[in-house]
């Protein structure tokens, strides 16, 4: 036979409720529902049924109840993994997307995120798939848009020959 697991009883099945109305986050409030139904004595998997979780989800909020109080019922914040770039490379970055690349030494005249990524590897010897250096650039204040395509070996004078209403030579 399994015995349950005792609740602690420092507030009553209704004191419970009434807490529970008042919270604003509504798994902390079902969580509240669940065990105020268990200590009036219905049975767990009734308790959790009635506040629309499963069985183990009751005991595991009994658990945390019992050890932690109502700070128990609420979620937990999730963990973040850590930025691939420290501040220092962060910064950098910044720096080599605003000056754009050069095309005697990178070879094009546009970042892509891949080829960011390229350029990551290359100084920093870290892998970042283009979607994460996506977020990346995000967090630095940084768009996806890119500047206007440029021939590399457009002809600066024509151009602005062309601007001044000059017309093209064949």
């Amino acid at each position: 036979m399994v015995v349950a697991l005792p609740i602690r009883t420092d507030l009553s099945a209704g004191e419970l409720r009434v807490l529970a109305r008042r919270e604003k986050d509504p798994r902390a409030a079902s969580r509240m529902h669940a065990i105020a139904h268990a200590l009036e004595g219905k049975g767990r998997a009734e308790a959790a049924r009635l506040a629309g979780m499963e069985r183990q989800a009751l005991h595991d909020a009994v658990v945390r109840y019992n050890g932690e109080g109502l700070a128990g019922l609420h979620n937990r914040p999730k963990g973040h993994a850590r930025p691939v770039l420290n501040d220092e490379e962060s910064a950098a970055l910044k720096q080599l997307v605003l000056a754009g690349p050069d095309l005697a030494r990178d070879g094009r005249t546009e970042w892509t995120l891949p080829s960011l990524a390229e350029e990551i590897a290359r100084l920093w010897g870290k892998r970042l798939h283009p979607a994460s250096l996506s977020r990346a650039l995000r967090r630095l204040g940084l768009s996806k848009q890119k500047t206007r395509p440029r021939r590399p070996l457009a002809n600066a004078e024509a151009q602005e020959a062309f601007k001044k209403g000059a017309s093209p030579r064949p």
